[in-house]
């Protein structure tokens, strides 16, 4: 038996590559959901003084938080267009050349940043957010493929999960590059929004150096000796038969049939449940409150008497909980397994943020209150560390086969992105208009969410990709046998 540091030793490659993809992939994410709150008062200011020059008088208030809105809301649709391609270019050009192409797109969205406030103009802002959101889309769908499909069976689930764990560290590079000591000056902001260029290029440099994803190299392009190599300097393992076997069972379970697009993955009786599992509580985890939370938090930090120059760094401890919750995770995930990570962890976050409801209710009655509350923040960022937000991103990399994953990364970062969108738009009038009862919605998705991860859906640790496909079709198919049947996989996609 291996001892873990000789098995730390021998994957090096792989969990170097994982770094890699890592940096210029969710990183990306996690950093552009925190970084723009920073420099958002300078920007308002410049964009006041573009119009001023442009027009002769400053710009009306409801028109600048219109164009603010929009600059903020245009980073969800770029990740839309993204997340559409993530079904074609992977499969069209590999996941590798993929990377690349999407790196070029982040480094020229830094270009329009920097250069913005040379040339005067905010619409090279929204340009720069729209690129930097088509990365993002892309780059998070094809992070989670590249990693899924390099991955031994007993590290997929750590090596996948650590997609999340660089969406924190993100989140958390984002908010302390962001505080005044650093570039969150007025004379900085156009740097601090060109940061993304930095991991891009450096994913780009370091991407030359890795082979392609083997299993694309096997299962999509039939290439049985590219794929040994590959996982031969990742793995510095002889002995592949195993993985090799596995692969080739579902690479015949895809030959002759032709390419389905992503309208026949939503309607394919095959995928039903696993679709499901993707889009609900994968995809939907944009309502589970987190972002009501980040929303909520500065207002209960102010009751609790946190002076306003304090609050930023009061943020950074929000995001190192979060990065620390899901780096535990990671360690468990193989242990625990998705399904109770993921279920009980819905089921928590709904309790406690229901009793959080009741707290802010009553929060003006005793001075200890808003204490608490600051309390069943941190304890629900922890749970959602701990659960939805690790195993949302490693969960999809198990559901599907080689030919189905594309298109089902579609689906998922079109769900994903949109709610986004939705929330990030409809989000301040539901707070206007319900205030505190605004998480009666998430509380119900939460709730629902654990009903049906725990009732429904299998668990996926430990098994091939084969095996988890035949758990499924005990739900797709009831009372038809667990057979796969070979006409409904296949070798590409097409949107």
């Amino acid at each position: 038996m291996k001892t873990t540091l000789q098995e730390m030793t021998q994957y090096w490659r792989l969990y170097l590559l994982t770094l890699v993809l890592g940096v210029g992939g969710s990183f990306q994410y996690g950093l552009h959901v925190s970084i723009m709150a920073s420099p958002a008062e300078h920007i308002k200011t410049f964009l006041n003084q573009t119009w001023l020059i442009r027009y002769g008088a400053p710009v009306g208030e409801s028109t600048c938080t219109l164009i603010w809105s929009f600059i903020v809301s245009i980073f969800s649709l770029g990740c839309w267009a993204g997340a559409v391609h993530s079904g074609s270019l992977p499969v069209k050009y590999g996941r590798k050349k993929a990377l690349l192409i999407n790196n070029v797109v982040a480094i020229v969205g830094a270009l329009f940043m920097i250069l913005s406030r040379i040339a005067q103009s905010f619409e090279m802002i929204l340009i720069g957010r729209f690129l930097y959101g088509y990365n993002v889309g892309l780059g998070l769908s094809v992070h989670l493929m590249y990693v899924g499909e390099s991955s031994p069976k007993k590290l997929r689930g750590f090596l996948t999960l650590t997609c999340s764990i660089f969406i924190g560290l993100g989140k958390l590079i984002g908010q302390m590059v962001g505080i005044k000591e650093l570039m969150g000056t007025e004379a900085m902001w156009p740097y601090l929004l060109a940061v993304s260029g930095v991991p891009a290029i450096f994913q780009f440099l370091s991407l030359l150096c890795f082979p392609e994803a083997p299993r694309y190299l096997y299962i999509d392009k039939g290439d049985e000796d590219a794929c040994k190599k590959a996982l031969q300097w990742l793995w510095q393992e002889e002995d592949l038969k195993l993985e090799l076997e596995d692969m080739r069972k579902e690479r015949e379970t895809a030959q002759g049939e032709k390419a389905k697009t992503v309208l026949d993955v939503l309607r394919s009786r095959c995928v039903r449940w696993q679709l499901l599992a993707l889009v609900i509580p994968c995809a939907g985890v944009q309502f589970c409150g987190i972002n009501a939370l980040y929303f909520y938090a500065f207002d209960i930090f102010r009751e609790s008497g946190v002076e306003e120059d304090k609050m930023h760094y009061l943020s950074l401890g929000i995001g190192g909980t979060e990065l620390i919750t899901v780096t535990i995770c990671a360690f468990v995930i193989d242990r625990a397994g998705r399904k109770k990570l993921m279920g009980f962890g819905y089921l928590l976050m709904g309790v406690i943020m229901s009793v959080l409801i009741v707290m802010l209710t009553i929060k003006d009655l005793y001075t200890w209150v808003p204490y608490f509350n600051i309390a069943l923040i941190f304890s629900v960022i922890c749970v959602y560390g701990l659960g939805p937000s690790g195993v949302s991103m490693c969960l999809p990399a198990d559901l599907f086969l080689q030919a189905w994953r594309p298109s089902a990364y579609v689906v998922s970062g079109t769900v994903n992105w949109l709610s986004l969108f939705v929330i990030g738009m409809l989000f301040p009038y539901i707070v206007e208009g319900l205030g505190q009862f605004c998480f009666l919605i998430f509380v119900a998705y939460c709730i629902f969410s654990a009903a049906f991860m725990l009732y429904f859906i299998p668990e996926t640790k430990g098994k091939t990709m084969v095996e988890i496909t035949e758990d499924f079709n005990k739900l797709n198919f009831k009372g038809r046998g667990t057979e796969i049947e070979k006409g409904d996989f296949v070798l590409a996609t097409k949107f």
